[in-house]
């Protein structure tokens, strides 16, 4: 059976050594002492969600939590390092959508309100809206035992999208827009991109109605790739995955 995973601040992390020890309070103490009921001599990993792993069994139950003892130290890293641009989408597509990506191992996601998103995300709505992108990003990180917790960025614009496309193109990322017009397959166009010298790789997902003509020039003058996935049109909730996977095979992470 594998390891619960537990979060604590990075400073907690920072200057910990095999051989030491860590007390597990506040929240997530007591969620492994009184619902996870952890006992001496089990098996914990207690993550920063920055990607820092220590690796531990648990030494002794305290009033307020669980003592560990770390026997291993390590890192989250991978390269080239993995982002959805999700398009808002009603029905908690959306959600699905990061959720699952969350799974497979981005870095980041990017809240994106394309022209032709049903949802808005306006005023109070939109801090609680992204609010709750994180606090799923983070669940399903732990559910799946991830040390980094993806990054929800700032809600894009197209325009705003727009320019980001442009910063990352120009700093070895490669940007894939996942669009039914697409001639060439993103299976394809991976293979031939030099994945070797890529940093960073954008997968864009646009809402229930299309990604708009005008958004797409404006992202293929900017730098991005229009790509297909195959003869079938998927969800905005499926398409992110789909495409990730592949992208998690070619670049050997998988």
């Amino acid at each position: 059976m594998t390891s619960p995973v537990f979060y604590v601040e990075p400073s907690e992390l920072s200057k910990v050594e095999v051989g030491s020890f860590i007390a597990l309070t506040g929240e997530e103490g007591h969620h492994a002492r009184n619902v996870k009921r952890l006992s001496s001599g089990e098996s914990v990993d207690i993550a920063d969600g920055e990607g820092t792993r220590a690796v531990g069994v648990v030494e002794s139950v305290l009033p307020e939590g669980l003592s560990i003892r770390v026997i291993e130290m390590a890192h989250e890293s991978r390269s080239p390092r993995l982002y959805l641009v999700q398009a808002l989408a009603k029905g908690d597509r959306d959600i699905m959508a990061i959720e699952m990506a969350t799974e497979v191992g981005v870095a980041g996601v990017i809240p994106w309100q394309a022209d032709r998103s049903i949802v808005r995300w306006k005023g109070e709505r939109a801090k609680k809206a992204h609010a709750k992108w994180q606090n799923v990003v983070s669940a399903a990180a732990k559910q799946s035992r991830r040390s980094l917790i993806p990054t929800v960025y700032d809600l894009h614009t197209s325009k705003q999208l727009t320019q980001t496309i442009a910063e990352v193109t120009g700093e070895n990322a490669a940007v894939f827009i996942l669009h039914e017009q697409g001639n060439q397959q993103l299976t394809s166009v991976l293979a031939d991109t030099n994945l070797s010298s890529t940093e960073e790789i954008y997968v864009v997902v646009g809402p229930e109605g299309g990604i708009s003509p005008e958004e797409l020039d404006a992202f293929v003058q900017a730098g991005a790739q229009v790509t297909l996935l195959g003869q079938e049109v998927l969800r905005s909730s499926t398409a992110g995955l789909a495409a990730l996977s592949a992208v998690n095979i070619a670049v050997k992470h998988w």
